[in-house]
């Protein structure tokens, strides 16, 4: 088999991964809070306290996935252009 090959399957087998992923949980965790939905600060006796609510998902630690954003908006196109 060749390298060519190889590479091409490989990258197949990467992006319909990626695809059923996104097609079974179309949510992931948030990357600024780690799905915590706030973050944290510590204060000068070193105790842990929880932060402010995270600005990026709203306090709920889910984001959409960047392949369900990009078919969510192709969808939203293609609906909007066969009416």
């Amino acid at each position: 088999m060749s390298l060519a090959v190889l590479a091409t399957a490989s990258l197949l087998t990467v992006t319909l991964g990626y695809v059923v992923k996104c097609w079974v949980r179309p949510f992931g965790n948030c990357r600024a809070c780690d799905g915590m939905g706030h973050g944290f600060k510590t204060d000068r006796k070193g105790k842990t306290r929880r932060g402010r609510d995270c600005r990026r998902c709203h306090a709920t630690g889910k984001r959409i996935r960047v392949g369900r954003w990009i078919y969510n908006r192709a969808a939203r196109t293609y609906r909007a252009g066969t009416r």
